[in-house]
């Protein structure tokens, strides 16, 4: 298991770390005051006791992953971004990123659904 986000960045496929280092940065701007942790052998962002969003490297794509409320919530940015949602999370590629404004989004979605 990486032992932080660097590590877990530098581990993933190449073509996707760019994708990787720039989620990283719009998360860690969304939510200044979480705490950067690996969970579920993956990166994520806590406040408090509550995992607030996570991210995923796999072979051909990324995943971010938030709370149901969020994803539900901009369902609509999600299609018009041309990204593919699931109960929890939202995948992207390089062919297709995920565009600055709604990894915030989602973040901050993620939060105040979970009363942060």
């Amino acid at each position: 298991m990486p032992a932080d986000h660097d590590a877990y960045i530098a581990q993933a496929p190449e073509e996707l770390r760019p994708l990787l280092f720039r989620l990283r940065e719009q998360l860690a701007r969304a939510l200044p005051d979480a705490e950067e942790i690996i969970a579920y052998k993956m990166p994520g962002f806590r406040i408090g006791k509550a995992i607030v969003a996570g991210y995923a490297a796999f072979s051909k794509q990324c995943g971010l992953y938030v709370s149901a409320a969020a994803i539900s919530a901009h369902a609509d940015a999600i299609a018009k971004a041309g990204l593919k949602p699931t109960k929890t999370g939202v995948t992207f590629s390089p062919a297709n990123p995920m565009p600055d404004a709604l990894a915030k989004k989602l973040a901050l979605a993620s939060r105040k659904a979970q009363g942060l």
